[in-house]
This record gives structure tokens, C-alpha cells and sequence, in this order.
């Protein structure tokens, strides 16, 4: 466990202290888009951050060729060479989009050819357990379209959510603290040593978000862009995929007892199929509702638009800040839900708790809808906004200053957009940053 801290301590360095220097490159290079339609930032910021957490995973890998038992890893399996060489391809490909914007169907393409480069080396899916029938061993096409897939639909998943100042960032963190944990028990638990690339994994990606995380928390000072999204995506797959087709259910010898505690006992056999998809849960409904939204609309699947999950959260009144929280809230409730569900899965607490905790995140989704007024004993005690007299008085004497000013002069009317009105709350046409 020490080692595993060390890599992720060294990865989060490395990416934290590139992290400045990057930012000024991208702002020498022009790496800084004008503001789109879709975007919720008011300020052009440059993009690349990618590029950090690119040479964060380096300083990772390399760190842990080095440690005493990390290395063995290395020696024993080359999943670790076959994720540097699909990292390193994504994110040639998202510098590239990063500073030219390159067609939604080359990136694709990239996508596609960073799975593949990852199969031939080694890092594929050989095998899935299915409930009631056992393990199913995969043909070499099948492990291939099946890891294809899998990549895909994570690198464009997280790349979706990255929408809202240090969203994707904090969510695949999250995902990747579950997964890590998953992956760690099935290695110290059951000593099987093919689940250590998918901890390592999951550790150099922890780092690679933490490191990143102070630069990119509200209000931004650079953007991860598809260089760093479609990296952390690529990782986060290459961990589910790890341990979901690499590690034999057979090795856990769970099959003892009577049949309802083999059942118990199996839950963390398939739970590698469904950790995938809670880790994603969030970034991939986001996805499948973007492309159904789209395609209804008559427009291109990779048509870009206003209608995340995100962008959802600031229309019914949350701040920016509350809604990334909000995100955060339900991707842990997920994933950790899943994890502790394959520690126990006979314990009714678990469900309770998820039921609860649900209950509580539906509740900060409504707020603000509802306008809470403190009882009239307590309004001493709370801001003015909260209390029913002032705010009352307030409207009033609003109302009545705008029916003077409407006798005693015509209002002209405010366009939207005109720089100067609120001071910097305006919106206006922008020049690049040089």
C-alpha cells in the first residue's frame, strides 16, 4: 500500500507542478477558443492541461518500475507498456484537437486505433463470468470488439462531462478511489496477483485528477481539454478492463457451501461487469441522453449542445459550484455503493443506506426550487434573505422605486450581450488572448 501511495504522491507532484508552465505554453501557442454558445465560462482559458497529466502518468509508471514490488508488475505482465502506448496516441490526438479542433470522426478513429494498439500488446479482455452459467471464454475477435467498445464508449463518456470547471476531473478521481479499492482487495484478499496492473492503474490516475484538480476548480485557470479527458477516459478503461478480462473467477475458489452462500460469495466476480458501468454511470446516461436528444433533433450525434446533465443543473438555479458538488454526491453514491455491495452483498444496511442517501441527493437536486423562509422566532439568527419581514419590505420598497421611475422617465430597455452593464457580469464579444 505504501508503494501504491508513493506513485499516486509523485503522479499528483508531477502533474501539479507542470500544470503552470503548461498553461503558459497553451497561452503562447493559442490553445485559448473563443466563447462558444454551449461554454459556461465568461473568459477565453486556455486549454492543454492534458499535456501535465500526460507527463503525470509517465512520472507514475516510471516510478513504480523502480519500486520494490510495484516492478514485479513490470516483469510480469506488459499491461502497463500497452497503456502507455494507447495513452500516448489519445493524446497525441487530443493535442491535436486541442489546438486545431479536428473532425468528431477522426478522433473517433484515433479512439479506435488506441484500443486497438492496447489489445495487441496484451491488454484485452480473454474472458467474462456471466450469472448462471459460469466463465465464458472469449474468441480473439470477440475479447477485441468487446475491449474496442468498452474503450470507446469511456473516453466519450467522460469526455461528455467535461462541461463544468473541475467536473471531470473530480468524478473520474471519485471512480477511479472505488475502483482502486475493488481492485486492491481482489490482489490482497485473494492473493491473486493479475488484479496489481488494475490497482496500479487506478492509483496513477488518482493522482493524475488530484494533481490536476487545484488549476481547474471554479473559477478555472486552464482546461484538461480532449487531451486530458480522452487520457483519463483511456486509463479508467484500461483498469476495468484489466481486471474484468485478465483475473480467472475460478483463482477466488468461491465455489464452497451451500448454494446461497456461494451466491453471496460470487457477487464480487460480477461485480467487475457492473464496476465498469457505476464508475461511468453518470458520464455514460449523460451520453446516451445527449445522442438520443440529438438524433431526435435531426442533428449529428456529436453535434454539440446545451442539454448535459450540467448544464441542466445551472438552468433550474444552481450555482456552479453546488452543481459539480452535486455530481460528485451521486458518482460516489454509485461506485462506492457498487463497492461495498461486493463486500457484503447479504447486508440489507448497504440498500438502506444508498436508499438514504438517494433521498438526501434528490433533495439538494429540488432546492432550489423552494425559497425556505426561517421561522419568525429565528429570524435574528439567520441572513436577511432567509427572514420574512425584510424580504417583504424589500420587495415592497422595489416595487415602489420602480413605479417612480417609470412616471418620472421612460426605462431603456438593456440588450444583452453590451459590455459594460453590471460591471463583470456582461457578457460581450471577446478578442483571443495573446
Amino acid at each position: 500500500m505504501r508503494e501504491y501511495l508513493l506513485t499516486l504522491c509523485i503522479t499528483a507532484a508531477v502533474t501539479y507542478l507542470l500544470t503552470g508552465p503548461v498553461r503558459k505554453f497553451a497561452i503562447v501557442a493559442g490553445a485559448m477558443p473563443e466563447i462558444r454558445a454551449r461554454d459556461v465560462h465568461r473568459e477565453p482559458t486556455p486549454r492543454l492541461g492534458g499535456i501535465a497529466m500526460f507527463f503525470g502518468l509517465c512520472a507514475g509508471l516510471l516510478v513504480a518500475d523502480h519500486l520494490t514490488n510495484l516492478s514485479e508488475v513490470f516483469e510480469k505482465s506488459n499491461e502497463p507498456r500497452a497503456l502507455l502506448s494507447g495513452a500516448a496516441l489519445i493524446w497525441l490526438i487530443g493535442v491535436l484537437d486541442d489546438k486545431f479542433e479536428i473532425d468528431a470522426l477522426i478522433k473517433l478513429g484515433g479512439q479506435m486505433i488506441a484500443a486497438g494498439v492496447m489489445v495487441v500488446q496484451g491488454l484485452t479482455i480473454l474472458w467474462i463470468p456471466l450469472p448462471g452459467i459460469g466463465t465464458v471464454a472469449l474468441t480473439q475477435w470477440q475479447g477485441t470488439l468487446l475491449t474496442v467498445a468498452l474503450v470507446v464508449i469511456t473516453i466519450n463518456a467522460v469526455n461528455f462531462v467535461d462541461g463544468l470547471d473541475g467536473l471531470a476531473a473530480g468524478m473520474v478521481c471519485i471512480a477511479a478511489a472505488a475502483f482502486f479499492m475493488y481492485a486492491y482487495r481482489i490482489w490482497y484478499s485473494y492473493g491473486i496477483e493479475a488484479a496489481a496492473p488494475a490497482s496500479l492503474f487506478a492509483a496513477i490516475l488518482m493522482g493524475m485528477c488530484l494533481g490536476f484538480l487545484p488549476h481547474n476548480m471554479h473559477p478555472a485557470r486552464i482546461f484538461m481539454g480532449d487531451s486530458g479527458s480522452m487520457l483519463i477516459g483511456l486509463v479508467l478503461a484500461a483498469g476495468a478492463i484489466s481486471v474484468t478480462g485478465q483475473v480467472d473467477p475460478d483463482v477466488m475458489k468461491l465455489f464452497s457451501g451451500s448454494e446461497r452462500n456461494a451466491v453471496h460469495q460470487m457477487v464480487p466476480v460480477y461485480i467487475p461487469l457492473l464496476m465498469p458501468l457505476t464508475i461511468i454511470a453518470i458520464p455514460a446516461a449523460d451520453l446516451i441522453l445527449a445522442i438520443v436528444r440529438r438524433t431526435w433533433r435531426g442533428q449529428s450525434p456529436f453535434a454539440a449542445d446545451r442539454g448535459h446533465l450540467h448544464h441542466r443543473l445551472l438552468e433550474i438555479g444552481h450555482s456552479h459550484s453546488r452543481a459539480v458538488l452535486i455530481m460528485y454526491f451521486f458518482s460516489a453514491l454509485i461506485a462506492f455503493g457498487a463497492l461495498a455491495y461486493s463486500v457484503n452483498a447479504a447486508s440489507m444496511w448497504i440498500v438502506l443506506s444508498v436508499v438514504f442517501l438517494s433521498a438526501i441527493g434528490l433533495v439538494l437536486l429540488l432546492l432550489p426550487r423552494f425559497t425556505p423562509r426561517a421561522p419568525r422566532w429565528a429570524e435574528s439568527f439567520v441572513p436577511p434573505r432567509y427572514r420574512r419581514r425584510r424580504a417583504a419590505a424589500a420587495t415592497a420598497s422595489e416595487g415602489g422605486a420602480a413605479a417612480v421611475a417609470d412616471e418620472g422617465e421612460e426605462r431603456v430597455p438593456v440588450t444583452v450581450g453590451v459590455s459594460g452593464v453590471n460591471g463583470a457580469t456582461a457578457v460581450g464579444p471577446r478578442t483571443r488572448a495573446r
